[in-house]
């Protein structure tokens, strides 16, 4: 299983950040700063939004890259901006390294702001290289927050070497910077060491105060670290923490990655969510959630199940999917989940369209809670459209629906080359309170939730929304997303 996860680590650089080549060297002296001179941006116009974008990759267009060229987002919103941080990549191009900074007021139209670094943080490349390593001259998976009047810049740093990899901090006094190192928080190396890898943070704080930092890629799953809410770094230097999630495994090898965890508090449920990624980042990629009493744990999955158990865990949230006439979006994970400061919760995650899967574009959808307190995600990308009430009658017509179901391919990228979209069927949802396509049922409606009973035992408890249809750049239709009674996530899209 070790050489398994050396070629995986391998297959990561070459299949994302080889294939999006990133710059060797900052050419700026503060943060956001750059030698080309950008384009100027042309007005905003939703419909310009297109899944591929070669005609803007040069890095020279970097100021139009907008939703484009994001992988690994952390969003927040400070102030009348919602931020989002990302990971250095870039579509058949070199960029320079430091960590993409964009703002936006609506979550649709997305400004490009600039860098956290100017050059690889220097306490994580020192340790890299202190192990025997070189660094990739790239940063990876950050994560922001808030604390008190100080915000902390979580990042990733790795390296060829299998597990020799760092999580460092930088604070700022605002969240475009300038940005200063504060010190490494944890560390992995290639040792006999159980431990994880060192790379894709998140942070959740109490209402005590204390806070936990989760992180981890492949090796040994999820692991969870005690901070000092003071600096932002570890309670107890050289600490790693311990082990809180796990996948399965097929013949002694894992069923697929485990990594990319996100951490909320959710105060209306009054539970604790821990988000992660399962699978190949270029095909596979999806979004399980579990939730607890209290940070530490321990993660119960759909069936009850402590997510640190060696099995695979449901609900699975979001997934490759495929609606009519379009050709699907794969890799739609490693997500960044947040609020607007009136509750309600978005969750932004990197998606690549399945025409050419080495784009990589940023998708932000609502988040909804079922009566069970399962956070569930609408089947488009948010695009502000205005609420309003939906009645029964709107319900009737022709619907698409998408049932993310789930088939275990074991390994990395070798084994796991399809992506296994999730492909739309047809349903007519008729005024009778029937339901035909591929099976037949029944549906009732109590706003703004719809209960459907299918023949062969299943029931779907679904919430009914306005959104985009973004498929056929259509300003607004009716959506559903939900879970059946198996604990399976099922989208719906009206035609």
């Amino acid at each position: 299983m070790q050489a398994t996860k050396n070629l995986y680590i391998w297959l990561i650089v070459l299949a994302v950040f080889s294939s999006c080549k990133k710059n060797d060297t900052s050419s700026g002296n503060s943060s956001g700063s750059v030698d080309p001179t950008p384009q100027p941006t042309p007005a905003f116009d939703i419909n310009t939004i297109n899944d591929t974008y070669a005609d803007i990759a040069p890095f020279i267009d970097y100021p139009m890259w907008s939703v484009y060229n994001v992988h690994d987002p952390s969003i927040k919103k400070f102030g009348d901006y919602y931020y989002c941080y990302s990971t250095d990549v870039g579509f058949g191009i070199t960029v320079r390294q430091g960590i993409q900074i964009r703002k936006s007021k609506d979550l649709v139209q997305w400004q490009f702001v600039g860098w956290v670094f100017d050059n690889l943080p220097s306490a994580g490349s020192q340790y890299i290289t202190s192990k025997g390593g070189t660094p990739y001259n790239a940063l990876w998976a950050p994560y922001v927050l808030k604390s008190g009047s100080e915000y902390r810049l979580y990042y990733s740093l790795s390296s060829a070497v299998a597990r020799l990899s760092v999580i460092g901090m930088a604070t700022a006094s605002s969240p475009e910077g300038p940005w200063t190192e504060r010190g490494i928080v944890v560390t992995s190396a290639n040792d006999n060491t159980v431990q994880t890898n060192a790379i894709d943070p998140t942070v959740v704080t109490t209402a005590s105060g204390d806070q936990w930092l989760y992180y981890g890629s492949a090796w040994d799953g999820i692991y969870i670290l005690k901070l000092n809410p003071t600096t932002g770094l570890a309670a107890n230097s050289g600490d790693k923490g311990i082990r809180i999630a796990n996948r399965g495994f097929t013949n002694g090898n894992y069923n697929g990655n485990i990594e990319g965890a996100e951490i909320i508090y959710n105060p209306d449920q009054k539970k604790y969510y821990l988000f992660i990624s399962y699978d190949w980042l270029q095909t596979k990629y999806n979004v399980r959630v579990g939730k607890a009493d209290n940070p530490q744990g321990p993660f119960y999955d759909y069936n009850g199940v402590d997510l640190n158990t060696n099995i695979d865990h449901g609900p699975m949230i979001v997934a490759p999917y495929q609606f009519t006439g379009h050709g699907g979006w794969q890799g739609t994970a490693h997500c960044g989940v947040f609020d607007d400061g009136n509750g309600q919760y978005y969750m932004a995650h990197n998606a690549r369209p399945s025409v050419n899967s080495y784009f990589m574009d940023l998708h932000v959808r609502k988040i909804f809670w079922t009566a069970d307190g399962w956070p569930v995600v609408s089947p488009e990308r948010y695009a502000n459209v205005p609420d309003s009430a939906i009645t029964a009658s709107q319900l009737t017509g022709n619907w698409e629906r998408i049932q993310l179901d789930y088939q275990v391919v074991p390994g990395y990228s070798v084994e796991q080359v399809s992506p296994n979209l999730q492909v739309a069927s047809a349903i007519t949802i008729a005024a009778n309170g029937t339901i035909t396509g591929t099976t037949s049922g029944t549906w009732t409606y109590a706003a703004p939730w719809m209960q459907i009973k299918w023949s062969n035992g299943n029931t779907e408890n679904v919430r009914v929304d306005h959104e985009r249809d973004w498929e056929n750049k259509i300003t607004t239709t009716l959506v559903f997303t939900g879970l059946n009674n198996q604990g399976t996530a099922v989208w719906g899209k009206k035609r």
